[in-house]
């Protein structure tokens, strides 16, 4: 048996070539051009930030941890915070959410799922229709159709749902303008607003399921539903909760509708159905062009409140995706 050859003294035919991949210049320039479009959208990202930061930081010094707690809103007399505010931007976004999402992930399952193909192609053209309506328009609509024809709703809500506390009215039940210009109608409004989004989005998840694992359901002798149930929704339970999160962050930063439909109120309330409110974007457009330049500080530090609050709920949203990947886990 021959000695064992020391590593490096082996002869030249016999060593290992090591292959090194080389990449066509047209690879390394795509390569550098979505990097640098990457730390493009970061910086874009990062100078927002700094410059709500640094034209807010007069009125945050000001006011201080009182920014958090006080709801009115007057800067020259240095008394303003967002606490009147911020809770009427969540309950719409809330609103908009409960009321939008269920209804765009059954039209989506609808769309990819049950329509024929003309059928689908023409869906499919309504909705992405509806996404390109500008926000006035369906602020328009909302104020002059949809509020008369809500009033209803509310005062049905209110007359035997009151024992959730979001449902109760403490003003007169009767009158018809105890419910207009709430938080409630211009949640429904934005909820218009954010189905084309989620739907779009989830039914190109649901169109993504794999075939195999379709036909293996129905292999095993499931009804088109309960192929769904196994195979399309465990598949894209991650894809519609980063939908549902893309429609969170616009229904956050809704202005135009929430500035027609919402009557400014500086009142923090979570009775949604009550005429009156405000949110913190309607507020910056309503104030910015009569402020002075410590008013427009302060509507700076609410704007970085608001992103602050987009940034945070799109971290925990990018957490509950990774932790529900699409197609992790089927039950086929």
């Amino acid at each position: 048996m021959a000695p064992p050859v020391a590593p490096g003294t082996e002869p030249a035919a016999q060593r290992r070539r090591v292959v090194t991949a080389r990449f066509a210049p047209v690879d390394v320039a795509f390569r550098t051009a979505v990097r640098g479009s990457g730390v493009t959208l970061l910086v874009i990202l990062g100078f927002i930030g700094l410059f709500l930061a640094l034209r807010g930081f007069s009125a945050l010094n000001t006011a201080g941890y009182h920014f958090f707690g006080t709801e009115s809103w007057d800067p020259e007399q240095h008394d303003f915070g967002i606490a009147a505010v911020l809770p009427g931007t969540i309950a719409i976004a809330l609103t908009a959410l409960a009321v939008g999402v269920p209804v765009a992930v059954l039209a989506a399952l609808y769309i990819s799922e049950y329509a024929a193909p003309g059928m689908r192609r023409a869906l499919i053209s309504l909705v992405d229709l509806m996404a390109a309506i500008p926000s006035i328009l369906y602020g328009l609509w909302g104020v002059t159709f949809l509020q008369p024809r809500l009033i209803g709703v509310s005062r049905w809500l209110s007359d035997h749902a009151s024992f959730i506390p979001f449902f109760r009215v403490d003003t007169d039940h009767a009158d018809p303008g105890s419910y207009t210009s709430s938080h409630f109608i211009a949640g429904i409004v934005v909820a218009m607003m954010v189905i084309p989004i989620c739907c779009s989005l989830s039914r190109e998840v649901f169109s993504q399921a794999p075939q195999a694992e379709r036909e293996a359901a129905y292999a095993l002798g499931s009804t088109r539903w309960g192929m769904i149930r196994t195979v399309v929704l465990p598949f894209g339970r991650g894809g519609v909760i980063g939908a549902a999160m893309l429609s969170l962050g616009r229904a956050l930063g809704e202005t135009i509708a929430v500035v027609l439909i919402i009557s400014p109120d500086f009142r923090a309330t979570l009775h949604i159905l009550e005429g009156g409110g405000n949110s913190i974007s309607a507020l910056i457009a309503l104030r910015y062009a009569d402020s002075s330049d410590f008013g427009l500080s302060a509507l700076m530090a609410a704007g970085l409140v608001l992103f602050a609050l987009t940034l945070v709920i799109n971290f925990f949203a990018a957490m509950i995706i990774n932790r529900s990947r699409s197609g992790a886990s089927t039950e086929a």
